[in-house]
C-alpha cells in the first residue's frame, strides 16, 4: 500500500513538471520532405538561437513539444535546410497544427497569434516582390507610392493590434540594411504607444523589454530633432544626409555664404541633364563667390544614384538615404510636385523663392552672389 501511494505521489510530481515544461505541443507535415531534419530556432534579441533538431517520418510528418512560460509567448521558426517552413507565436497552453512545403508556403491552425504572424510576413513579401520590381524598372514614383501606401497599412495594423506581440516583427521590418519602413524619427510616437500597451499585457517579456531600448532611442533621436528645428538661431531645416563614401554630411555645417538644397533623382535623364546644362556652369561660376551645392537624391537605388554622381563627376555635396519621397528632407522643405526643385540658403536663412527652373536658377542665385 505504502509503496503504491508513493508511486502514485511520483505520478503527480511528474505530470506536473511535464505540464510546466511541456505545455506548447507543435505538430507539422512538410511535404516532399520525407525523414529530413526540422531545425526549431527561437528569437533572441535580434538573432535566432537553434533549440532542437527532428526529424520527420516517411511522411514528413514531426512533433514537437517545448515550454513557454506565462505571459512570456515565444517566436520559434521551424526551418528545413535555408527555407523556413513556419513562423510561430505561441503561448501557453497553444496546441498547433503547420503544414508546409519546400517553397516556404505553410498554413497553421491553433495559433490565433500565429495566424497574424502567418498574414503579415504575406503582406510584407508581397510589397517587397512588388517594391522591388518597380526599382529594377527605376520607376522612382511608383516605388515611393508602393512605399507610402504599405507604411500606412503597417501603422494602422500595430494601432489596431497593441496588445498583440506580433506587431513587433512589424515595428522592424526592412526594406535593405539602410532603408527602415519605420524610418522617420517621429515614428518614436508610434513605438512610445505599442510599448506602453504591451508591457501592461506582457510586463516580464523580454522582446517588450527590447522594444523599450529601442523606443528610448528613438524618443532620444526625436527630441534632437525638435530641439534643432525650434533653435532660434536656425533660419532653416537642418538635415544629415550620407554622401556616396557613406559619411554622413550636416548642411549646417557647410560654412559658405550661399547654398542651393538641391532635390533631383538621378534615375530620370532629364534631371540628370539639369545637373549638366544648368548646375554645373552655375557652380563653375559662382563657387568662388560662396556658392556651394547641397544635392538630396530621392532614388531609392542607391547604386543608380551614386553611378551617376561619378559618371556625370558632380563637384558639389551628393547624398542621399535611399528612402526615396519618404526621407526627411522632403518633409522639412515641404518638396512636392516635379522635380528638380531648389532651395536657396544665405547667410544662415533660407528664401522664400523655389528653384524650380534654369531661369530660376540663374536670377537667384545672380541676385545674392554678384
Amino acid at each position: 500500500m505504502r509503496d503504491s501511494r508513493i508511486i502514485l505521489a511520483a505520478a503527480v510530481v511528474l505530470a506536473a513538471f511535464s505540464s510546466c515544461s511541456d505545455n506548447v505541443r507543435i505538430d507539422g507535415t512538410v511535404s516532399g520532405a520525407p525523414e529530413s531534419e526540422i531545425v526549431v530556432k527561437r528569437l533572441a534579441g535580434s538573432t535566432l538561437d537553434v533549440m532542437d533538431t527532428l526529424k520527420t517520418d516517411s511522411n514528413g510528418a514531426y512533433s514537437y513539444r517545448m515550454g513557454v512560460e506565462e505571459g512570456q509567448p515565444e517566436f520559434v521558426y521551424l526551418y528545413s535546410g535555408d527555407t523556413r517552413v513556419a513562423s510561430l507565436l505561441l503561448r501557453k497552453g497553444d496546441k498547433v497544427n503547420v503544414t508546409s512545403d519546400l517553397q516556404g508556403n505553410y498554413d497553421v491552425e491553433g495559433s490565433e497569434e500565429s495566424a497574424k504572424l502567418r498574414q503579415i510576413e504575406m503582406d510584407y513579401s508581397a510589397f517587397m516582390k512588388d517594391f522591388e520590381a518597380a526599382s529594377l524598372e527605376e520607376d522612382s514614383k511608383t516605388a515611393s507610392k508602393l512605399y507610402v501606401d504599405y507604411y500606412r497599412s503597417r501603422v494602422k495594423y500595430v494601432l489596431e493590434n497593441t496588445g498583440s506581440l506580433t506587431v513587433i516583427p512589424v515595428l522592424y521590418q526592412k526594406i535593405n540594411d539602410n532603408f527602415p519602413v519605420f524610418s522617420q524619427n517621429t515614428d518614436a510616437v508610434i513605438f512610445k504607444a505599442v510599448h506602453d500597451s504591451l508591457e501592461k499585457v506582457y510586463p516580464d517579456s523580454r522582446y517588450v523589454a527590447a522594444l523599450a531600448r529601442e523606443t528610448q532611442a528613438r524618443q532620444n533621436a526625436l527630441s534632437v530633432e525638435q530641439k534643432i528645428m525650434n533653435a532660434v538661431e536656425s533660419g532653416y531645416p537642418d538635415v544629415e544626409l550620407p554622401s556616396v563614401d557613406g559619411k554622413k554630411v550636416r548642411l549646417g555645417e557647410i560654412g559658405s555664404k550661399a547654398i542651393l538644397v538641391h532635390f533631383w533623382e538621378a534615375s530620370d535623364p532629364v534631371q540628370k541633364m539639369f545637373n549638366q546644362d544648368v548646375l554645373l556652369p552655375l557652380y563653375e561660376t559662382f563657387h568662388s563667390k560662396g556658392l556651394e551645392i547641397y544635392s538630396i537624391s530621392l532614388d531609392t537605388d542607391k547604386g543608380v544614384w551614386a553611378s551617376a554622381v561619378k559618371n556625370q563627376k558632380l563637384p558639389w555635396i551628393n547624398v542621399c538615404d535611399g528612402l526615396g519621397a519618404a526621407t526627411q528632407a522632403v518633409s522639412l522643405y515641404n518638396v512636392s510636385g516635379d522635380l528638380p526643385v531648389g532651395y536657396l540658403i544665405v547667410d544662415g536663412q533660407l528664401i522664400p523663392e523655389v528653384v524650380s527652373s534654369e531661369n530660376d536658377a540663374r536670377r537667384i542665385i545672380a541676385s545674392y552672389l554678384k
